[in-house]
């Protein structure tokens, strides 16, 4: 190994939420922290849905306090059948206080988040990061080096993948994946409107899919239109005042005259699963594990959780000595996510190809499940309660 190598007790590769989120619950755990990754542009535009759990897990992190007052909370989720069809399921709303909650979770923008987050990375003695480039990463029977735009090199006996859909880490830990993608695209959008969200967020179930308007702070909200690619372009060359007219007319103007915001965007639907999520001193983190549609609020979700249980599991083997970088480690982490991604990921693939389907028989299913949830009380609760905070991984302190 060169004598210019930097060595530390774990490395994050990546510059978004869910690679900030690992290293500083890493650097909470007593471990010494490096995160190397370009930043994400300021430009993005999207929103975050986080979910009870999450919000639980910043809190324990000290980032929720630093972003608290620019979120919105989520009480009320509404789901609406638009589609126009003969067998139409009836309006669900879900309601917190139905599970003792104040909220689901809260809506946050994406730059708001990051820069609580890079606040709280900044904030801790045993974490550093380094806004540069990862051009390489090489696996070793004792550690993994990584290599940086500018020449440095550092290595560790754990490094965390959180680099994104395409994840070099994933390559370098010879993982194969499994990829769907859908005939479907995502028009991503913030807007101001004229009526109150009343801290609810919107779902009309088109034959394109979900139409989604989600609460941000004020009379405004953050939208995720699925729909079909051709459809999705010749919205997207709208201009302003004619796209804003067209979603008002989706959402049936619940929130009257919308004003669109800076800043829109379109991503491709896709579903991609690592055939594991960790391998050769490298645990992945996020979409470098998990690719799945912005259907739900699961994305960021599932990578705040994959980050505290990479966590906790490393944590807890440091403190007894152990190598954290070890088989055995990145055996249970895998073992203890795989049945929360597996499962999220079924439901929304399943809810995603029903709402799409004109098969008869399908559609009257869909809509007798939403009617069981609607009227059987104990259904709801309990689907409301897996859904914020699942059985599988409760969010748990990292000290």
């Amino acid at each position: 190994m060169p004598d210019k190598t930097e060595t530390s007790e774990a490395l994050v590769v990546g510059g978004g939420p869910a690679a900030l989120t690992a290293a500083i619950a890493l650097g909470q755990a007593g471990i010494a922290t490096v995160l190397a990754g370009k930043r994400p542009p300021r430009a993005d535009n999207r929103t975050t849905a986080l979910l009870a759990g999450s919000i639980a897990a910043l809190e324990t992190l000290g980032v929720w306090e630093l972003c608290a007052g620019n979120a919105a909370p989520l009480n009320t989720m509404r789901l609406v059948d638009a589609t126009g069809r003969l067998w139409r399921a009836p309006e669900v709303k879900f309601e917190a206080h139905e599970i003792e909650l104040d909220a689901f979770g809260y809506n946050i923008e994406n730059p708001i988040l990051i820069d609580a987050l890079e606040n709280r990375a900044g904030a801790l003695p045993n974490l550093r990061t380094i806004d540069d480039e990862v051009t390489a990463v090489e696996t070793g029977d004792e550690d993994v080096t990584i290599t940086l735009k500018s020449g440095a090199q550092l290595s560790a006996p754990l490094v965390i993948g959180a680099d994104g859909r395409n994840s070099m880490c994933r390559a370098a830990a010879h993982i194969d994946t499994t990829e769907h993608k859908y005939h479907q695209v995502a028009l991503t959008v913030c807007l101001k409107h004229t009526r109150p969200h009343r801290d609810t967020s919107t779902e009309f179930h088109t034959t394109t899919g979900p139409f989604t308007l989600v609460p941000l702070p004020g009379n405004r909200s953050s939208l995720v239109w699925v729909l079909r690619p051709h459809e999705a372009d010749v919205l997207f060359a709208l201009d302003d005042d004619e796209l804003a007219l067209e979603i008002e007319r989706a959402a049936h103007s619940i929130l009257g005259k919308m004003t669109l915001e800076p800043g829109r965007a379109l991503f491709p639907l896709s579903v991609k699963t690592a055939a594991r999520f960790g391998a050769h001193r490298i645990a992945l983190v996020g979409e470098a594990a998990h690719v799945i549609p912005p259907i739900g609020a699961q994305g960021l979700n599932l990578g705040v959780r994959d980050a505290m249980t990479i966590a906790e599991m490393a944590g807890r083997a440091h403190d007894e000595g152990r190598d954290i970088g070890a088989d055995d480690v990145l055996i249970g982490y895998d073992r203890s996510r795989r049945g929360d991604v597996a499962s999220r990921g079924l439901v929304i693939d399943l809810a995603n190809r029903t709402l799409l389907s004109d098969f008869l028989p399908l559609q009257g299913l869909r809509g007798l499940g939403l009617y069981a949830l609607d009227k059987i009380g104990p259904l709801r609760r309990a689907v409301m309660r897996e859904g914020v905070a699942p059985r599988t991984r409760r969010a748990r302190r990292v000290s």
